[in-house]
């Protein structure tokens, strides 16, 4: 079941009418307008009416105060004219072209490859550094160069590369990018000259006919996103959202490339606004800075391992973060969480987290603990603990302008707050009313608010929920964020919001890891935000936000977390049910189902809505998603080595289904199902009334997890889908890590015939051949630092010709009972 390629109402260029938390109130037909009309009045009720006066005012001044913004001077047009000459330069070559009619001096191109893979692409003198979004930005250091480019004239072009990439640079401009270095391979990407027109870059790379195009950050929108246009700029969906509305809170300027060609990753590394637009050719809009992006050619582990190796390796979460999570705004006071939790005990669920939203506050102020709500903060976290289950409190950037609350006083006294264009502090309404905002990018910010987790960290939290930083303020119409003119610090250099938007929430988050693990250094830090920026991952997860609560919301959940990870974000997924209204009995079941197979495992809602634990709908309800909480736990020795498979090479724990051969353009476009790892394909069901399900398989063979039934691939099999199941299948050959009852046991799912390949005429295999795929089990302490234990499984036959399983690991001999979930048998 795929989502529609029309994406209904994307206009990412033209801001819409009603922006921020109203957006979504732009009467587009007269049937529509008392709907709205309704949905107005129930926004201003949602936030207050104060609030929604203060709104108003703010859209007024905000309007205003860009529409005085000095803009940028428009210097002439810049295109590369005719390449006149090249030199070496480390890592790579620096090309010249002469200027075109109106330019004053030439154009130069730099083309760098990098030590960890990957090459670096500068226009009109951009280099890597300054970038945020590098893994050591605050060294100020350009990534590690290849040490073995070469440069060579071919004809009126020049080549240069390395032996695994090699880039050709064409007289007019245009650059052709091929895996290998003899350049005869077909061409992996190809870029026309760029243009600068005065007030904007225009970049634009051809695509195949065959190709995909994911990634991009979190988007409402298909998984392969041709026929899209997507906004680079950071944006609160102000409410809840559905399909086709762009921005949203998380854009990364990242996308992946499936072709026939090949497959390879582009990052434009820029903070300023801009568009992507995906159709015949990805073309790309800047507003402002430098022109400058990054491509990563291979298969799509090796181009999502190069990029995290230039942007930071995904944090490794703890092992308890990958349990199921319950939150909702308003459980009010210690004594309903602990109520709740009671419940859970009662009823034999397991639970791992529980999470405080901002009802949790003294007037929803960050780190004002409402004392007579919650008197002891230290002791119910301890209780919590001795039941296995961790509190993570939310931290919203936005603080009251009130000199009675410390957090306001104390950033007064550290002079951290953002500046408008006169000196004096930018307010917005937020939560907490009229509210400043941290600059964090400025080095004194971060340490500042590093240290207010203190409070925190003492009484036991053990993680914490990053929202409403894009950075979000209510505003009755137009963009909901700061103004543009804005002062930011900027590590020493100036300037304004256009640049610092989109790298506000990565820098909270750089600063909200750092305190927290200075803090507690012998756990790792916990955070989850909304909104960021490439480089993200390195410090924390995030989820889908507000989405609507809908079938669509359901089938959106999935593409959204998939182009997640593909964007170098492994870690995240939905609210359970959708955040805006209460979800029916089925809907609920199948969006538990799915969410018990994405990394971020959790039930939020609206304080508004009915209680939404797994026994709110009832006792049927309650033994249809039971399972799924079942399979959840029973998985995690699983999930934890897909954790850090993923934070050691970006590679996501929920992959598309071409991951299992990119080369299968029959793959490319099925988004309605997903491989977990290298073991797992799963088919969860994404639209009412369905109880069986059409799955499409990779080559080789496939187990059904439920029943054992055998399935051979490429190809389609209709599968069971029952209420209270999701469809599973096990890839041939995989030994899978399980949990039951305290104890690790080995799934063993025989090879298939593909597998037997290369065997003797008895059947019996060589002592060193093993049968693909195996398996691989990581453990630790389950937190801190200390290196894991890392263990291997493969499959092998005997000289009699049965199956065994093969061990690779410190304690010499297998250590685990074995499950042969399908009889072995001979080849």
């Amino acid at each position: 079941m795929r989502l529609p390629r029309s994406l209904p109402g994307n206009d990412p260029v033209t801001p819409p009418m009603f922006g921020g938390w109203l957006r979504h109130l732009r009467p587009r037909s007269r049937e529509n307008v008392l709907d709205r009309t309704k949905a107005l009045a129930g926004a201003f009720q949602l936030i207050g009416w104060q609030n929604s006066l203060r709104a108003v005012r703010y859209a007024v001044r905000r309007t205003w105060l860009d529409r005085q913004l000095e803009q940028p001077s428009r210097t002439p047009p810049r295109v590369p004219g005719r390449l006149t000459g090249a030199e070496p330069v480390a890592g790579g070559a620096r090309f010249t072209f002469a200027p075109t009619q109106g330019m004053d001096d030439d154009l130069t191109l730099e083309v760098r490859f990098l030590a960890a893979g990957g090459v670096f692409v500068g226009w009109d003198g951009a280099r890597p550094t300054p970038s945020y979004a590098l893994a050591d930005f605050g060294s100020g250091q350009a990534p590690a160069a290849s040490q073995d480019t070469t440069l060579a004239r071919e004809g009126d072009d020049w080549k240069v590369g390395t032996g695994e990439l090699s880039v050709t640079v064409h007289p007019a401009g245009g650059l052709t990018f091929r895996s290998g270095g003899d350049g005869h391979a077909p061409p992996l990407r190809q870029d026309l000259p760029p243009r600068w027109d005065g007030s904007a870059w225009t970049h634009r790379s051809t695509l195949d006919s065959d190709a995909a195009v994911l990634g991009l950050g979190g988007r409402s929108a298909p998984l392969d996103r041709r026929g899209g246009t997507y906004r680079l700029w950071n944006s609160d969906p102000g409410g809840t959202y559905t399909l086709g509305d762009d921005p949203l809170s998380l854009s990364i300027p990242v996308h992946l490339v499936v072709a026939d060609a090949g497959t390879h990753l582009a990052f434009h590394d820029t903070s300023f606004d801009g568009t992507v637009e995906v159709g015949e050719q990805v073309v790309t809009r800047l507003s402002d800075g430098p022109l400058r992006y990054y491509v990563f050619p291979g298969p799509p582990a090796r181009a999502l391992d190069a990029y995290t190796a230039l942007t930071g390796r995904p944090a490794l979460p703890p092992r308890w973060a990958l349990g199921y999570h319950q939150s909702r705004w308003g459980y009010g006071s210690e004594s309903a969480v602990r109520r709740i939790v009671g419940q859970f005990a009662e009823r034999d669920l397991p639970l791992s987290v529980i999470w405080l939203d901002i009802d949790h506050l003294v007037d929803n102020r960050p780190f004002n603990v409402d004392p007579q709500r919650y008197p002891d903060l230290s002791t119910l976290t301890a209780d919590l603990a001795e039941r296995g289950i961790h509190l993570v409190a939310i931290a919203d950037p936005g603080v009251a302008t009130d000199r009675r609350d410390p957090v306001f006083a104390g950033g007064l006294a550290a002079d951290v707050f953002c500046r408008d264009e006169r000196g004096g502090l930018a307010t917005g309404v937020v939560w907490p009313g009229t509210t400043v905002f941290p600059d964090f990018t400025a080095s004194r910010t971060r340490e500042w608010w590093s240290r207010l987790y203190q409070t925190y960290v003492s009484a036991g939290v053990a993680g914490f929920w990053h929202d409403m930083n894009e950075p979000s303020s209510f505003a009755a119409w137009g963009d909901g964020t700061l103004p543009l003119s804005t002062r930011h610090d900027l590590d020493g250099r100036g300037g304004d919001h256009r640049e610092a938007h989109n790298v506000y929430a990565l820098l909270l988050n750089h600063a909200g890891f750092d305190g927290v693990r200075r803090l507690r250094p012998d756990r790792r830090p916990y955070l989850l935000s909304r909104s960021g920026f490439a480089g993200l991952q390195r410090y924390a997860g995030t989820w889908s936000g507000d989405i609507g609560t809908a079938w669509e919301g359901l089938r959106i959940s999935l593409s959204f977390t998939l182009g997640l990870g593909c964007s170098g974000m492994p870690y995240s997924g939905p609210d359970i049910g959708g955040f805006d209204a209460h979800p029916s009995a089925e809907l609920y079941v199948r969006w538990f189902q799915l969410a018990s197979y994405l990394p971020f495992f959790r039930v939020h809602c609206a304080a508004s809505l009915p209680h939404r634990e797994p026994w709110a709908f009832g006792p049927e309800v309650l033994g249809q998603v039971r399972p799924a909480l079942t399979e959840r736990y029973a998985l995690l020795p699983y999930w934890y080595t897909l954790a850090f498979v993923a934070h050691r090479t970006g590679t996501p724990y929920a992959r598309p289904m071409f991951w299992a051969d990119p080369a299968d353009a029959a793959l490319r476009w099925e988004d309605d199902q997903f491989l977990l790892g290298d073991a797992l394909l799963v088919a969860p069901v994404l639209a009412e009334g369905v109880r069986e399900r059409t799955v499409r398989l990779p080559a080789g063979r496939w187990y059904d997890r439920r029943t054992g039934i055998a399935h051979d691939g490429p190809g389609h099999v209709t599968v069971p889908a029952p209420l209270d199941s999701t469809p599973v299948l096990v890839r041939a050959g995989a030994v899978l890590p399980v949990e039951r009852a305290g104890s690790i046991v080995l799934e063993v799912y025989p090879p298939g015939p593909d597998d037997e390949a290369g065997q003797d005429d008895d059947g019996a295999a060589g002592a060193d051949d093993d049968l693909a795929p195996g398996g691989m089990l990581v453990t630790d302490a389950g937190d801190g630092f200390a290196e894991p234990v890392e263990e291997r499984f493969t499959l092998g036959r005997d000289d009699d010709g049965r199956l065994e399983v093969r061990y690779s690991g410190p304690a010499g001999s297998l250590p685990y009972d074995v499950d042969w979930r399908v009889a072995p048998g001979r080849p």
